[in-house]
């Protein structure tokens, strides 16, 4: 075998997307082609862009018969008009030697670079060609393509093939993907924003979904519903160009001719695919496409790339600078980047679990330290929603007075919150006097300006207790299963929405007295009158992609419905008194008071609050949520800002989450189900170690689950095995060996590799924060110390330490470059692990450094450290299974009076709540939720009789089908009346 050091050339048109681990300075010559050898990463399916290997001659394609995963190259093939003769290989060919398997296509340039990535060959063959050049947003279209989309599409069409069906998981990943991309379409009509004709994004995506074309029940069933993809397909389908391609590429005899190459190319890291060892936690769709699509960009590096990386870290103007002390109250600053965070108030009634936390104050928490890091103005606020109806019937039921309620739980939420290490700048609450002021005033302008309305409501009525009745203080019979002890909003045992005046026998929850109906007065806002202003607004807010697709989909749904006068007064004695004199025995209703509670929780952190929220050209607003507050905080709270004609301080950042379920059923204070925030502490499990794993899992894109055994995995394999191996290893080493003393950097070619690598996930994770798109950041941090653990294990320091001097200053080099990137760690993991991070900037003894987008040195030569500890520890087996029974909960199977008889059957309903459904249970049951949210947002509004009667027929046609599948009588006949409810807290 023959060595010999190279330097790196990169090839032209495009292929300068070359692996970052084949500039290693030594090859192998073996005979007719030279392979670089590859010390860090085996190559996954569809990671690496290009690999050089010299092969003279001329270009060809190298593919088998009827491959799925060739399809792309042939379309560009022939919609390029590039001359590329292909040679048909079989599944088991080899084509490019160097790797661990077999993989198609291939192609073979004339400069004898092999490209064996599909997207790369499709780059190279457009962009040779002459077509529109490739954007940003093209590539990051590709690699949701190749990560996500293409492997949904892959693992549906195996199942399919192999079993005549597609399981439910796997069916409802891939819809999902197609939603998302089907709502993204309806808004831009293409991918590609510099297409003419034909776009590079466009054909990729297209040429993913194409193969479902040859299963009618799939392509019917997820394509079609989505109108403006199955438009956009369509669209693509009838061009000329790659009508002609289709003739090429699809099967004539379906889709069981892609069987082969499915199994035999089928991704490692396919988005569906079930764990191998039975002690491994379920890969959930959005987890590990995430997951890969970071590992993807690890791969990929060009010769440039390197080059730029090295000149920054040899740059000295690249100093670590110390994070600058923050004075007290912050405020506003001219010239400087000024960042105001809000989460969504949480209710103070509730004991917040992990599903609450996460959605809201735990991710405002951790965009709030990045941006602190970063040395942006920063201000970060929260508190307790106080007001409503369910803190009156609470403090009623417990015989104390709603201040009370509300004292005792701000002390719990406060409690958790600063356990979970949540940073507010002012964690405050509602009931103050800053916040009757200001929502008064607030009020007042909309009356002033003409965009109140009153309207006459009929309501139940109690003569004994001298007061209107919300629906929560009444109680009756259900008027369809007979229930005695029905709610006035809803019945706990056929789960029916019920109107108060609908209850049988209707009573007050107070004096159990008969109330009778009366009319009241209420006050509206006239949302239709502010909508002209508001459209504008809208469409500003929502241009630029600084809203989540959850919050953008959910807002765009209620506008598409028609906006509607939404009530904004309530008879109750908790709240902010309505300061009209007609209305002083009225409070506002709660969701026209929260949002304010914003202003005034900052109004009572300074008195100067008015620079935050009245200077909208110098504060940027991001607000953090679970999807179930979007409309309120998208739609009804900036209308009712527009429409004081004042200039406040309104949301450009919308960062609205979905779900996450408690081991895929539903938390659940009352059943015992699920950990709240009170019961993590108790757990022994650390807070910092709570805080990774709720990130890993964050909702971004669709529901989540927490799972015990994820859990564990996550942190003895990524937290325990990878980070922390990485920092205790390297540190230990240079505690040990060089006294705790950084050596001497000298930095050789495969450094710079390393140093490149390092660059590129830092800049990933800068990128990712500043979208907050939290979980692939918190990635990129773990792809940052697999780079370390690789670079240790491959040089074997240890080794080199033991040897001449030259290969003792090697040793000392290489781990002088470890130390600094344990110190990047430090600064990266902040936001989301402080403890963590101050305990390893306590053993590298440094301060808290400001966080740059570059990779440059952070540690001196000569940089005395402290004596290392381990940072995590390893969760045993037993504590999973003691927790796992502990939180599991218990289905209630109490004695229901139903027409004066005990029932004890257990609701099936409450059967899908502990998990015990099929998926198609799972999936009605989302689909019966989102439906009976909808026909209260309907009832709230006032909507049109019609059209509430049309969407309540929808319910009941789900629940029956819910029934079906539970193999349950739930619903009674489709003719019977349903009632209503107005939102509430």
């Amino acid at each position: 075998m023959t060595r010999r050091r190279i330097s790196t050339t990169v090839p032209q048109a495009s292929t300068a997307s070359i692996s970052a681990v084949s500039t290693t300075p030594y090859v192998e010559s073996r005979g007719r082609y030279v392979s670089f050898r590859r010390p860090f990463l085996e190559p996954c399916p569809y990671n690496v862009l290009v690999h050089v290997v010299v092969f003279r001659g001329k270009m060809k394609l190298h593919d088998c018969n009827h491959n799925f995963y060739g399809i792309k190259t042939a379309i560009f093939v022939e919609i390029t008009g590039e001359s590329v003769p292909t040679v048909i290989a079989s599944l088991k060919d080899k084509v490019a030697p160097y790797l661990t398997r077999p993989k198609l296509p291939v192609l073979r340039l004339e400069d004898g670079t092999t490209l064996f990535n599909a997207n790369a060959i499709c780059r190279f063959l457009w962009e040779k060609s002459g077509k529109n050049s490739v954007l940003i947003e093209d590539e990051e279209w590709c690699e949701w393509e190749a990560v996500k989309l293409q492997p949904a599409v892959a693992t549906a069409l195996l199942e399919h093939i192999q079993h005549g069906k597609v399981n439910g998981d796997v069916q409802a990943a891939l819809k999902a993907l197609l939603r998302h991309l089907d709502c993204l379409i309806s808004q831009h009509s293409t991918l590609s924003k510099n297409a003419q004709g034909l776009g590079f994004a466009d054909v990729i995506v297209w040429s993913s979904i194409l193969p479902l074309r040859t299963v009618d029940s799939l392509f019917t069933g997820l394509v079609v519903p989505c109108k403006a993809l199955c438009k956009w397909f369509t669209h693509l389908e009838d061009n000329a160009s790659l009508q002609k391609a289709l003739k090429l590429v699809l099967p004539k005899e379906g889709c069981k001719e892609f069987k082969e190459s499915l199994s035999a190319f089928a991704p490692q890291c396919s988005p569906t695919a079930a764990p191998k060892a039975a002690d491994t936690a379920p890969l959930r769709p959005s987890v590990s496409c995430s997951q890969t699509s970071v590992e993807e960009r690890e791969h990929t590096l060009s010769a440039e790339e390197i080059d730029r990386a090295f000149q920054i870290w040899t740059d000295p103007r690249n100093k670590a600078a110390e994070l600058k002390k923050r004075t007290v109250p912050v405020l506003p600053k001219k010239g400087e980047k000024n960042v105001l965070i809000t989460s969504a108030l949480p209710y103070v009634n509730n004991v917040p679990h992990l599903g609450n936390i996460v959605g809201s104050v735990l991710s405002a928490d951790v965009f709030a330290r990045y941006c602190r890091i970063r040395d942006w103005n920063t201000l970060y606020v929260c508190g307790t929603d106080e007001y409503g109806t369910a803190t009156e019937t609470k403090a009623l039921e417990l015989g104390i007075t709603p201040r009370e309620i509300c004292d005792r739980f701000n002390k719990i939420h406060s409690d958790i919150y600063q356990w979970f290490n949540i940073s507010f700048d002012h964690f405050g609450r509602t009931t103050t006097e800053q916040q009757t002021k200001i929502a008064q005033q607030i009020f007042l302008e909309l009356h002033q300006n003409g965009y109140l309305r009153e309207e006459v409501v009929e309501q139940l009525y109690c003569s004994h207790c001298d007061r209107f009745l919300a629906d929560r203080f009444v109680e009756g019979t259900c008027p369809f299963c007979g229930y005695e002890d029905a709610r006035g909003d809803q019945c706990d045992l056929c789960s029916k929405l019920i109107n108060p005046t609908e209850l049988k026998e209707a009573r007050c929850k107070l004096c159990k007295e008969h109330p009778v109906l009366k009319t009241s007065g209420h006050l509206f806002i006239d949302l239709p009158k502010i909508e002209p202003v508001f459209m504008e607004w809208f469409k500003k807010k929502t241009s630029e992609d600084q809203w989540t697709q959850t919050a953008k989909v959910i807002a765009s749904a209620w506008l598409r419905d028609g906006l509607k006068p939404r009530c904004i007064t309530r008879d109750l004695k908790w709240g902010t008194p309505v300061p009209l004199q007609n209305y002083k025995d009225k409070v506002f209703y709660v969701w026209f008071d929260a949002p304010i509670g914003y202003l005034s929780i900052t109004a009572n952190y300074t008195s100067e609050w008015e620079l935050w929220w009245k200077q909208p050209d110098q504060v940027k607003l991001y607000q953090f949520m679970a999807k179930d507050n979007v409309p309120f905080h998208a739609i009804v709270f900036p209308m009712t800002q527009l429409g004081t004609h004042q200039s406040y301080t309104s949301v450009d950042h919308l960062m609205a989450v979905e779900y996450l379920n408690y081991e895929d059923a539903k938390f659940s204070k009352s059943r015992g189900v699920g950990v709240f925030g009170n019961d993590a502490q108790d757990t022994g499990i650390p807070a910092d170690v709570w805080r990774f794993y709720l990130m890993y899992q964050r909702p971004e894109n669709q529901d989540t689950s927490f799972c015990w055994s994820d859990l564990q995995l996550k942190n003895n394999s990524e937290l325990l095995n990878n980070l922390g191996n990485f920092v205790n290893r390297a540190l230990t080493f240079l505690f040990n060996n060089f006294g705790g003393v950084v050596p001497e950097l000298n930095i050789l070619e495969e450094d710079k590799v390393v140093i490149a690598k390092l660059s590129a996930q830092l800049g990933h994770y800068i990128n990712f924060m500043d979208k907050v798109r939290l979980r692939d950041s918190i990635r990129c941090i773990l792809s940052i110390s697999r780079i370390g653990n690789q670079y240790i294990q491959f040089h074997k320091p240890w080794e080199l330490v033991k040897g001449t001097p030259e290969q003792k200053l090697r040793s000392a080099s290489i781990m002088a470059l470890c130390a600094n990137v344990a110190c990047l760690l430090a600064g990266l993991l902040q936001p989301f692990m402080p403890e963590t991070s101050e305990a390893l900037r306590q053993q590298l003894n440094v301060p808290v450094l400001k966080l740059e987008a570059h990779f440059a040195p952070l540690l001196k030569a000569g940089h005395k450290m402290n004596k290392p500890l381990p940072l995590f520890k390893k969760i045993e087996q037993e504590t999973i299974d003691t927790l796992k029974k502990r939180f599991e909960g218990k289905t209630p199977s109490p004695a229901k009076v139903v027409n004066g008889h005990k029932d004890s059957t257990v609701n099936s309903v409450n059967s899908h709540a502990s998990g015990d459904t099929s998926s198609n249970a799972e999936e009605l049951t989302h689909q019966v939720q989102v439906q009976g949210n909808k026909v209260r947002e309907l009832k709230a509004a006032k909507a049109d009789k019609a059209a509430i009667d049309k969407e309540v027929a929808r319910l009941l046609d789900l629940k029956k089908q819910l029934a079906a599948v539970l193999g349950e009588e739930l619903l009674p006949p489709s003719n019977q009346k349903r009632g209503g409810q107005k939102k509430k807290k």
